[in-house]
């Protein structure tokens, strides 16, 4: 995808420009003749290679400043400081996902269609999921995506207090999920181990407990400790969905003639 397609909002009729970006934002600035030709949608790829091969927190103002083959004053021309840094780099990658057609008759589906593109975007950025935890990443590219999901549940009917809570709700899943994917299992003897090993060693100490105190661990253990992630995200994404529905009113059954 080349940049003036990503800049493009995908899904959204009638409209061909990128929405506005927040004043906070720093105007994009010219080079001077005395500078080398930076901008500031260079700086951001450039953290994004960092992010991708260091982590979020081998991310710094100097690290972007070597892989870019500049100094970090140069970056400072065009961005505040790491934090926006980081802010426009989740934009850009938020740009990545793209939207279908808003069709209100198949609501359920398209949203979890874009939960898992959200979900495959962030796996493609490494530790870009972990950043979004905590803050609301306000740019273009997340105006983008209210606005479609905005506009899918209310044509679906969903109350207007459940469609702005919804995206919420949405967001905390898929990030905390992409959070979760990013990080290697946390070993419990501070080992080393293969996320396998961990798994099981979980379930073994669950299928070791006392039945008679433990039934429900016991019987579930195997369940409980089942390693499918894919699986997992989709039974998340089905609870979510299934709630949102309940939150549209029932309609009256037509009066019977006469």
């Amino acid at each position: 995808m080349n940049t003036q397609e990503r800049d493009q909002p995908l899904g959204l009729s009638g409209e061909a420009a990128a929405p506005p970006e927040p004043p906070w934002w720093p105007a994009r600035r010219s080079p001077t003749p005395a500078r080398a030709p930076l901008s500031r949608e260079a700086i951001v790829e450039g953290a994004l290679r960092v992010l991708d091969r260091d982590g979020l927190d081998g991310v710094s103002m100097r690290a972007v400043a070597q892989e870019l083959g500049t100094g970090a004053a140069s970056l400072y021309w065009h961005v505040r400081n790491k934090e926006a840094l980081l802010e426009l780099a989740v934009d850009r990658v938020l740009g990545e996902i793209a939207l279908p057609p808003a069709d209100p008759t198949r609501w359920q589906e398209q949203l979890k269609e874009v939960a898992r593109t959200t979900r495959a975007v962030f796996r493609r950025h490494r530790d870009i999921a972990r950043f979004t935890l905590g803050r609301v990443p306000l740019g273009p590219s997340l105006v983008r995506i209210a606005e479609w999901q905005l506009g899918l549940l209310r044509a679906a009917g969903v109350p207007d207090r459940a469609c702005a809570y919804a995206g919420d709700l949405y967001g905390l899943y898929v990030g905390a999920y992409g959070t979760e994917e990013s990080m290697a299992p946390q070993s419990p003897t501070g080992e080393e181990l293969p996320s396998e090993a961990i798994v099981g060693m979980a379930r073994d100490y669950f299928r070791s407990l006392p039945p008679d105190r433990f039934p429900n661990l016991v019987a579930l253990a195997d369940e409980v400790m089942r390693a499918d992630p894919d699986d997992r995200f989709e039974f998340g994404l089905d609870l979510l969905v299934r709630g949102l529905a309940a939150q549209i009113p029932q309609r009256p059954p037509p009066p019977e003639a006469a």
